[in-house]
């Protein structure tokens, strides 16, 4: 049970939502008959799940409470317990492109929400990752989708792949079904290579009335009317992609949501070709851009150069999985 994009981050209910026919307002019980049919659902919150939440959630930008970790907490953790979860993996980011910048914000946000799962009897496992720089290649709701479907046929980026294998070895772990966290990553691995994770999200896109046609062939999904890349101006090693300006200019294109009354455009946003750390020439694609504005574009184009960071030396590659705690 997920939420909209708020501010600089995406909503897992408006990624979902950009495949044609895919419905997130689905009522409670037909939420818990997907889960025991199919053994998987995913929706937005009900009008009788969760009430206040989605009230707070709507204000949390307009009254400057973004960042507040009780509210954050209790947003989290009031869906997943309404919901009858009895065992909770949550990823917690940390860093630019996170609300919480520094690791001792996501113990303090980590220990709350561990907290609170004691005091409902809910065993709750926080895998704090890192947001440095965007996870995977893509930003933006349509792009997103398409990098999720791709990462189900196998073709996956190092860092998402470990934060995937990371989580989903907790969830087989707190589920009873391996203890071993290493030998629980070789049987996601494997459910990957043949094809199971892939059917079993066309599965979760069908039964709540999405077209899978278009997860069959991602060509069908919109694109956007311009795509423009940007390019290095020297050679050298990327040392930074930020993750929230990524984030804020995905928004400025439309991809995310400045005010909660803001439409989202699903085709648009950004998709990198190089990774902190990777070596780019000059004149070498760093990003494209994905736009349906022109003015908009270009506004963009001139941000998105000063956002990737190259210099001469390698830089130190950063951990993506920085903590587990339970």
């Amino acid at each position: 049970m997920s939420g909209r994009g708020l501010g600089f981050t995406g909503g897992t209910v408006d990624k979902l939502e950009s495949i044609p026919g895919y419905q997130t307002k689905i009522s409670m019980d037909q939420f818990i008959k997907n889960v025991k049919n199919i053994g998987i659902s995913m929706i937005s919150q009900t009008l009788n799940l969760v009430p206040a939440d989605k009230k707070l959630y709507a204000l949390r930008d307009s009254i400057s409470c973004v960042e507040s970790i009780p509210l954050i907490a209790s947003s989290i953790m009031s869906k997943k317990i309404a919901s009858g979860a009895q065992k909770i993996v949550l990823d917690v980011t940390v860093g630019k492109g996170a609300f919480m910048n520094n690791l001792e914000q996501a113990r303090v946000l980590s220990n709350t929400m561990i907290e609170i799962g004691k005091i409902v009897g809910k065993q709750t496992v926080c895998v704090l990752t890192n947001m440095n720089e965007p996870l995977g290649y893509s930003i933006g709701n349509t792009l997103e989708v398409i990098e999720a479907v791709q990462f189900l046929k196998g073709n996956m980026p190092e860092d998402l792949k470990q934060v995937v294998l990371e989580l989903g070895g907790y969830m087989i772990q707190l589920a009873g079904r391996g203890d071993d966290i290493e030998k629980n990553k070789v049987k996601l691995l494997e459910n990957i290579k043949n094809g199971k994770a892939y059917d079993k999200f066309l599965e979760l896109v069908q039964n709540q009335g999405g077209d899978i046609t278009y997860l069959q062939d991602l060509n069908k999904l919109p694109k956007a009317n311009y795509i423009e890349p940007i390019y290095s101006i020297k050679e050298g090693y990327i040392k930074e992609i930020n993750s929230k300006e990524i984030g804020k200019l995905s928004c400025m294109l439309g991809a995310g949501r400045n005010k909660k009354e803001d439409s989202i455009d699903s085709s648009v946003g950004i998709v990198l070709n190089k990774k902190v750390t990777d070596f780019v020439q000059k004149n070498e694609p760093l990003a494209y851009i994905h736009a349906n504005n022109e003015e908009k574009l270009e506004e963009v184009k001139k941000i998105l150069k000063d956002v990737i960071l190259i210099e001469g030396e390698k830089p130190s590659k950063e951990k993506t999985i920085l903590e587990i705690l339970s």
